[in-house]
């Protein structure tokens, strides 16, 4: 009869990022464990909340299985002598599996044979392993940051208070610090602070809610959610969405409350970005919008209590709130007094990173790069991007930014707007930053696509330069980000660039400032690109297209994708399977290639002839259909090869005896394998 495992760990207040990876990562660990304990088991589900992780596994047996474990020791050779008396090899051997050395059994392995020990464990009862399994998955939980309490030698995210754990309702026993697993929880810190026994996991739930918890961060949410719409229409607003402040504020209560507040409308002039920032970020507080879209002047805030008289938390959350407001039209007037040309002097003054010298130094660098890029794709906007570039940076020595700096860029804008800048110039200003996150809004124009690239290829290369080079669990600059929003850019605006022409012209700019070999950084940083290329488009193709088509040369980002859209499109051809078999067995045998011009009298088969007049005649068209990027046609017209290509591998032998025969063979196979190379590797293509 199948049984149910529930754990619960109640603790101190754990911050909110920490919750949803320790829940996904308890449900990975403790998945591994059944499997190396060889337990089976149904539906695993974890939940969280501030103060308290719960674990629920269904069906799980009562007793584990036995198993027959085979052990490898040493070699047949090793553990025999010549006269095939057990060695000492073969009598440590056995004395270590807990055997008799006469039970040892040879095995034939790739290695050749070796002696084994076949012994049976019986299964041992559940709860037991369970005693053993929770405390170590406990004390393993990864966290950011993890603490010590007391004199104890344990570690976790928060102090932990209690311990529940059951199985089929009986308390699996086992000890974490100066805590013992029982059946008791307890309620919400302020509404219910009281214990309450568990039974299972369905009483569990029943009892939280009965006490003011609810554990389930999905059910939490949904309230949260209806709650925050519901006020805010109440109030004759609409709520500004914002999912990934909603995510934030289910982990940081229990049992959730809405209630609206308003601010003075005078507020209102000051740069809606940063109330929003303001209310966002340092308060958690939902804005709200009217029909528009235009910000009103109120706010919707979460509590993790219901309280008798909502005035009350709406007046202390008001008054915090316009001492933050306060402040941010302050910095907003003050910051208005300097001209943002001015503070771009300034910047001389700020180190970037002590290797690459100064923000001031670093403008002037991706300045001349994205004044480079108009050249190559636009040049009517230069004096745009190269005026966007000069002053992209100087908020960030102004007091807003200084004290909000998610408001970085917007009130670049902003202050250029104030002060007579052209609208492409201010709108750039702030694009520059985009993507601030993965699939997040890219530059609306080149200006600011220009200002850009050039500013993340100047901290990629550069980084990459002075020795700052991503690690798998490290990258403090964001490298990453910034190669996949170059990528990015680059592909949704179909610009036509070399990518390793303009690495080398960042390098050139970097020069002074290198401490690596040039060729070396330009060599990585290629390399880094065609990682996050490669990563990025096998989201949307085959990954077998891709590696294929990258593989044949991915200098050009909207050159490869269309090859790689070509090919995955031209895999759904019912006679694409043999072709490529063809194709790849023409590579596998030129490999390197011979450049030697084909002779047909060189030919003995009219099998060399045939091919090499379909290749004649195709190779004109495919040139000229990769020139226009029709690769779906050109792939095509190389289709109409495979006939002839299967008809001389069937007739004809390639490396012949006459190596001049056989040279003729080769370099006709090359000029088949470069014509349909130039748009794929096709020995990548999965068969």
């Amino acid at each position: 009869m199948s049984k149910e495992l529930f754990l619960e760990i109640g603790t101190e207040e754990i911050p909110a990022g920490f919750i949803p990876r320790a829940m996904a990562e308890l449900e990975a660990m403790i998945t591994k464990e059944l499997e190396n304990a060889r337990l089976t088991c149904g539906e695993i589900r974890t939940l969280g909340t501030p103060r308290r992780l719960a674990l629920a596994v269904k069906a799980l047996p009562a007793v584990q299985p036995d198993a027959e474990i085979t052990a490898l020791g040493p070699a047949r050779n090793v553990a025999f002598d010549a006269a095939g008396k057990p060695t000492k090899a073969a009598e440590g051997f056995a004395r270590g599996q807990g055997v008799d050395v006469a039970s040892l059994t040879l095995v034939t392995t790739e290695k050749g044979e070796y002696v084994a020990a076949v012994r049976k464990e019986s299964g041992r009862p559940v709860p037991d392993l369970l005693s053993e399994i929770l405390p170590r998955l406990i004390a393993n939980i990864p966290f950011r940051k993890s603490m010590r309490w007391g004199d104890l030698d344990v570690r976790f995210a928060r102090p932990i208070h209690w311990i529940v754990a059951l199985f089929d309702g009986i308390v699996v026993p086992f000890g974490f610090g100066n805590i013992e697993s029982g059946t008791v929880s307890r309620g919400h810190r302020f509404m219910a602070n009281q214990p309450f026994p568990v039974r299972d996991f369905a009483h569990y739930l029943d009892e939280c809610e009965r006490h003011f918890v609810i554990p389930d961060p999905e059910r939490r949410k949904e309230i949260i959610r209806r709650e925050i719409h519901r006020v805010a229409k109440s109030s004759g607003g609409h709520l500004l969405p914002d999912e990934g402040l909603l995510d934030e504020v289910t982990y940081l209560v229990e049992y959730p409350s809405a209630v609206y507040g308003t601010f003075s409308p005078e507020f209102l002039k000051v740069p809606r970005e940063v109330l929003i920032t303001s209310m966002r970020s340092h308060q958690r507080y939902f804005s709200v919008v009217d029909d528009n879209g235009k910000l009103l002047p109120g706010f919707i805030t979460i509590n993790n209590t219901l309280t008798e008289d909502p005035s009350v938390v709406v007046k202390g959350n008001e008054r915090v709130l316009r001492a933050r407001l306060s402040d941010a039209r302050f910095f907003f007037e003050e910051d208005q007094k300097v001209a943002l040309s001015t503070r771009v002097e300034s910047l001389k003054n700020v180190v970037y990173q002590q290797k690459l010298g100064t923000s001031f130094e670093k403008m002037e660098r991706f300045r001349a790069l994205a004044e480079h890029l108009a050249d190559l794709l636009n040049p009517a906007v230069k004096a745009k991007a190269s005026r966007a570039a000069f002053l992209c940076k100087a908020d960030l020595v102004s007091g807003m930014v200084g004290e909000f700096p998610e408001v970085q860029g917007i009130m670049g804008r902003e202050y250029a707007l104030l002060e007579g800048e052209e609208a492409e110039v201010a709108t750039a200003i702030a694009e520059h930053y985009l993507p601030t996150q993965a699939g997040g809004e890219l530059p609306g124009s080149d200006i600011g696509a220009f200002v850009s690239i050039a500013d993340k290829l100047d901290t990629i290369c550069g980084c990459f330069g002075v020795g700052l080079i991503p690690t798998g669990t490290a990258d403090p600059y964001a490298l990453r980000r910034a190669a996949i929003g170059i990528t990015n850019i680059i592909l949704e605006r179909g610009y036509t660039l070399s990518l390793p022409s303009l690495i080398g012209t960042v390098l050139d700019f970097l020069a002074p400032k290198l401490t690596r070999p040039r060729h070396e950084v330009h060599a990585d940083v290629l390399e880094f690109f065609r990682g996050r290329f490669v990563n990025l488009l096998a989201g949307d193709y085959p990954s077998d297209a891709v590696d294929a088509a990258v593989a044949a040369g991915f200098d050009d980002l909207v050159d490869a994708r269309a090859r790689i859209a070509a090919l995955t499109e031209f895999k759904t051809h019912p006679d694409f399977e043999p072709l490529a078999v063809a194709f790849k067995r023409v590579c596998n045998i030129v490999k390197e290639g011979v450049d030697v011009e084909v002779s047909p009298a060189l030919f003995q088969d009219a099998a060399e002839g045939g091919l090499f007049e379909a290749f004649q005649a195709a190779r004109a068209s495919v040139a000229e259909k990769v020139a226009s990027r029709a690769y779906l046609d050109a792939l095509t017209e190389i289709a109409t090869l495979r006939g002839p290509v299967d008809t001389f591998f069937e007739r004809v032998m390639v490396m012949a005896d006459d190596d001049r025969v056989k040279q003729n063979r080769l370099a006709l196979l090359t000029g088949i394998a470069r014509m349909f190379g130039a748009i794929a590797d096709f020995s990548r293509i999965a068969a």
